[in-house]
């Protein structure tokens, strides 16, 4: 069974109500990290988080009289390629493209080259209760160069992993499979099909810098990258009875006045037929990262954009207040995150 990250929203028909499911894969998002340092305090982290992008600017203090340099990494999830070959995955339609997430970096001012690396690993045992930032702390067992002397490439285009597969002789398919890279269901002596090949590691891209942090000064760091959450198929009822729907609930601190807000943007007519039916993106934010600098973060403020009017957002989010049509801000000093963001954002559907 697929981990519940890529599994998809539920779909909730009315009056009728059934649940069925219908959903794509994505990635979380984090912000960066230096290792773990006293020496380097992050002053302001300004954080937008929108539907198709996210930026953040921070400014950062050098609390030491000697220079800082180490590196600045903006790491991405382990994208695990038999969850994509299973159900949608919502990555951009160029799936190879180096730069996976258009990720920019702009340092006081001036861009800076960002290096990629993109390695194999094979995750751990799912673990529903784990943070979301056990993804980035601990990916797995690296298996990169078990994948390249078998020439196997370092692809998230799934046919490409297969048809690679495909050509390499049993003796090579059997050492795959001893070292627990791929799982094979075919008949003894004939050669795989793709749909007898199950690759079981995930690819991980990591973005990173050299950054010196002169001795007593600021450094103004901004970023921004392409937002590719997961979701699906989504529905709501209230009062809320059915277990998902209380288990989504507090996952996303759904007050009533939500739940109103929900039925009533996801209720449409078609024909004689009503339903309370939608899209949802579920969509993370690895918050904790920034407790590997030194204190709290001095100013923090996230402004969320849901986009479009008619979108309901929800969050665990305390002192959230609207500013506009489509966003929310909040704003925190000395703030050291203790949870990570889960954002809920519902979409009508308006069907012809």
């Amino acid at each position: 069974m697929l981990p519940t990250r890529f599994l998809c929203a539920s779909l909730l028909l009315s009056p009728t109500a059934a649940v069925a499911n219908d959903g794509y894969g994505g990635l979380s998002a984090t912000g960066l990290t230096f290792g773990q340092t006293e020496a380097v305090a992050m002053q302001e982290e300004d954080l937008y988080i929108g539907p198709d992008k996210i930026k953040v600017f921070y400014v950062f203090q050098n609390l030491t009289d000697n220079d800082v340099t180490g590196e600045v990494i903006f790491p991405l999830p382990p994208i695990m390629l038999a969850a994509m070959m299973e159900s949608a995955y919502n990555l951009p339609e160029d799936i190879d493209r180096e730069n996976l997430m258009n990720f920019k970096a702009v340092v006081d001012g001036t861009d800076v080259p960002v290096q990629i690396d993109r390695i194999a690993v094979i995750e751990p045992p799912w673990d529903e209760n784990a943070p979301l930032s056990a993804q980035y702390d601990a990916p797995g067992r690296d298996v990169t160069a078990d994948l390249a002397a078998l020439g196997l490439p370092l692809t998230l285009d799934t046919e490409a992993v297969l048809a690679a597969i495909q050509s390499l002789s049993q003796a090579q398919r059997d050492d795959m499979a001893a070292k627990g890279l791929a799982d094979f269901y075919q008949t003894e002596g004939v050669a795989p099909l793709p749909d007898d090949i199950y690759p079981t590691w995930s690819i991980v891209l990591r973005y990173h810098w050299t950054q010196t942090f002169p001795a007593g000064k600021q450094v103004k760091i901004a970023h921004e990258y392409e937002s590719h959450p997961p979701g699906g198929l989504f529905g709501w009822e209230y009062p809320v009875t059915s277990d998902y729907l209380m288990d989504e609930k507090a996952r996303y601190c759904v007050d009533d006045g939500t739940s109103k807000a929900l039925v009533k943007a996801l209720t449409y007519k078609d024909g004689s037929d009503i339903y309370t039916m939608g899209v949802a993106d579920n969509i993370s934010y690895v918050l904790r990262t920034a407790n590997s600098w030194a204190g709290p973060i001095g100013k923090f403020r996230l402004t969320l954009d849901k986009g479009a009017a008619e979108n309901v957002i929800s969050l665990c989010a305390d002192g959230l207040k609207k500013t506009g049509p489509t966003t929310f801000v909040m704003e925190k000093a000395n703030f050291t995150p203790t949870r990570d963001l889960e954002i809920l954002l519902a979409k009508p559907m308006h069907p012809e």
